[in-house]
């Protein structure tokens, strides 16, 4: 067996089910999930329509670089979304659909990092957990930058030391952020991409809840436009990962791109044809419908907005709580241990949340995790409402 498969750590979601295993919670009480980052808003019947007309396209064997139609809806998107100049993305060379994005994002490390050397991969902490194990397979080491509130919560990357930029071979990045909500601004992206430039890493910015923002008028920036506003029209070292699962609530279709620097992509495009991923022409289809339409998603937003508003009025007596810059996570800090804290909201209120600390490690001396949950505001208004309205059970008896 690969002995890197014994490196890599228990999901966080294994750990939320030993945590909750041996208890018992009131059956009087409905169980409300607020542990995974499951959309469960209706999925669009534009998406579904297309799935069923296109069906015959499965007596053939697709394309691993998706068909040209779709490789055009993709760069169409994303000329669009991040004001890209004329004439846009080259959906020939800078385009490469994926079967969602956490596939991708680990794929993608297995393909640009060069084992031969000591590699060291930069990611955020707390984290996707894909990107770590990304990383150990692919024979690198991850090199964990903190999130801090004394940096917006985003990963404080002015800490990493100069000897760690030397070995990064591969910087992920998340905006907005899981889960702290964090967006990188165009300026700090663009420092980034310099940064990458003078010390030759490629950027991973994951960015497959860039649909999903607090005002309307504030989209989130992008890597790719940061880029082409200073001057980087070719994306060198810059790739961008984006997914239909939040912004059109399709998690089951698996559908995504990845978009930025052809050379990159192209080197990409070779481990996936050996990889075996091409995605289903049906599935294609859809996805070039869900491309091409907006309604659906500004809808999506609104909906997060107003379950945001509902569960952080209702909180706050309790908790300090704002609206995140973009997805649909809160991030609140607790006044116990996450664990307790998780623990006792299934056993008593039989509603689960993710503590903190699962998501991150422990580095630099901290975990900045800790004392925190996750909680995923995917579930209808009314039962966000009344998982918030627990919550506020068990924080009276643990302030008392």
């Amino acid at each position: 067996m690969n002995p890197d498969l014994d490196r890599l750590q228990p999901y966080p979601f294994q750990r939320l089910a030993e945590l909750t295993a041996p208890l018992h919670p009131p059956r009087e009480l409905p169980h409300i999930a607020l542990s995974m980052g499951e959309p469960r808003h209706p999925t669009p019947a534009l998406i579904s329509e297309a799935l069923l007309t296109h069906l015959h396209g499965l007596s053939s064997y697709p394309l691993t670089r998706g068909s040209t139609a779709l490789r055009e809806a993709c760069a169409a998107w994303t000329t669009h979304r991040f004001h890209l100049p004329d004439p846009g993305l080259d959906p020939q060379r800078q385009v490469l659909p994926v079967n969602g994005t956490r596939e991708a994002l680990f794929a993608f490390a297995q393909a640009v990092v060069d084992r031969s050397r000591e590699a060291l991969v930069v990611m955020p902490n707390p984290f996707y957990q894909i990107y770590e194990g990304a990383a150990l397979l692919a024979g690198a080491e991850p090199w964990f930058a903190n999130c801090r509130p004394q940096t917006g919560n985003l990963p404080d990357l002015e800490a990493v030391p100069d000897a760690v930029w030397a070995r990064c071979q591969l910087l992920y990045l998340c905006t907005p952020g899981n889960p702290t909500g964090a967006v990188f601004s165009e300026a700090q992206l663009q420092g980034l991409i310099e940064r990458a430039e003078r010390h030759g890493f490629i950027i991973a910015s994951d960015e497959c809840y860039s649909e999903i923002y607090a005002r309307e008028d504030q989209p989130p920036p992008g890597l790719l436009g940061a880029a082409a506003r200073m001057g980087n029209t070719d994306y060198r070292r810059c790739v961008s990962f984006h997914s239909l699962s939040k912004r059109s609530n399709a998690p089951g279709l698996r559908s995504g791109f990845v978009a930025g620097d052809g050379a990159v992509l192209e080197a990409f495009l070779r481990y996936r044809i050996y990889h075996g991923c091409a995605m289903a022409p049906p599935a294609q289809a859809a996805s070039i419908a869900a491309w091409g339409d907006e309604s659906h998603v500004t809808e999506n937003r609104r909906l997060y907005r107003d379950k945001f508003r509902a569960v952080i009025q209702a909180l706050s007596p309790w908790l300090e709580l704002e609206a995140p810059a973009g997805g649909f996570y809160l991030w609140p800090r607790l006044p116990v241990d996450d664990e307790v804290f998780a623990r006792r909201l299934y056993a008593e209120q039989n509603v689960s949340v993710l503590p903190g600390s699962y998501l991150s490690r422990t580095a630099h001396g901290v975990n900045p995790g800790a004392g925190h949950v996750r909680m995923a505001l995917v579930a209808p208004l009314d039962e966000c409402l009344e998982a918030a309205e627990r919550m506020g059970r068990l924080l009276d008896a643990l302030l008392v």
